[in-house]
């Protein structure tokens, strides 16, 4: 499906019935990331799975912020007619949930925070992305499929289920250029959301893979313990996948999220 909004488009997936909840990939990945998800849901939840601004079927224009994305989304609920949402982000879709809440938290019912972190980048990340950001223009994105692919899956994955690896890496790989480099921009200006964080007064559910190498546990535990009372926060460990979780361990992580769905009900 096709939203066209204010001069560009989002393509997204809309499947299920009952309370909403809207799935907001990582870097550098499309909406298929979710795709077990939605599926398994959709007797319990309408689904709602976007791709992000530059990725998938949506429009690959700037500029590129964690704001722009969260206010795509805000028009996306608006073009849905949809009030208000659970919102679950994975890495990048995690900042993006953490400024959802800064701009728009009356649209917010509850959160899946998923293998992602609170902090900004250091001055070493920065550099980094700009690195990237230079081989992507000059290379194209397979360079970051190549770069990121180790990282990205836990080594149960890694030796276990090639197929997994595969799709992630066509996933990857496929994405534009100019959504690539937009991200990795956005990404590296991102600010510090600690302090969102501790505002939070929604019920929260965090996830991370046992193996993740990217976003690891500590950074999982970190989000759990910076969140009050109030978001009654759940903290969840998926045994046996790295930082890609939904897409390692389909099954548990659905189930993880499953069950927290239940709880709001």
């Amino acid at each position: 499906m096709i939203a066209h909004l204010a001069g560009f488009q989002i393509g997204y997936d809309d499947q299920g019935e009952g309370p909403p909840i809207v799935f907001l990939h990582g870097f550098p990945h499309d909406r298929s990331l979710w795709a077990a998800q939605r599926i398994a849901l959709a007797p319990q939840a309408r689904c709602i799975v976007p791709d992000l601004r530059g990725f998938g079927d949506s429009s690959t224009h700037g500029p590129y912020s964690m704001d722009r994305y969260a206010d795509d989304v805000a028009m996306l609920l608006d073009w849905l007619a949809i009030d208000r949402a659970v919102v679950c982000g994975l890495s990048m879709g995690g900042y993006i949930a953490m400024a959802l809440w800064r701009r728009h938290a009356d649209r917010v019912r509850a959160f899946v925070f998923c293998d992602t972190k609170a902090g900004a980048d250091t001055d070493d990340g920065k550099a980094r992305r700009d690195e990237f950001a230079a081989q992507v223009k000059r290379d194209g994105t397979r360079i970051i499929a190549d770069a990121q692919i180790v990282g990205m899956v836990g080594s149960a994955t890694r030796a276990r289920r090639p197929e997994v690896v595969a799709t992630l890496r066509a996933m990857m790989g496929r994405q534009s250029s100019a959504g690539v480099i937009g991200a990795l921009q956005a990404l590296r200006d991102r600010p510090d959301s600690r302090d969102t964080l501790q505002s939070i007064n929604v019920p929260s559910l965090v996830i991370v893979g046992e193996d993740d190498a990217l976003t690891p546990m500590k950074e999982a535990r970190a989000i759990a313990e910076a969140l009050p009372p109030a978001a009654r926060v759940r903290l969840e460990i998926i045994a046996g996948a790295g930082h890609v979780p939904c897409l390692e361990r389909p099954a548990a992580t659905t189930h993880a999220i499953s069950d927290f769905l239940a709880t709001l009900a």
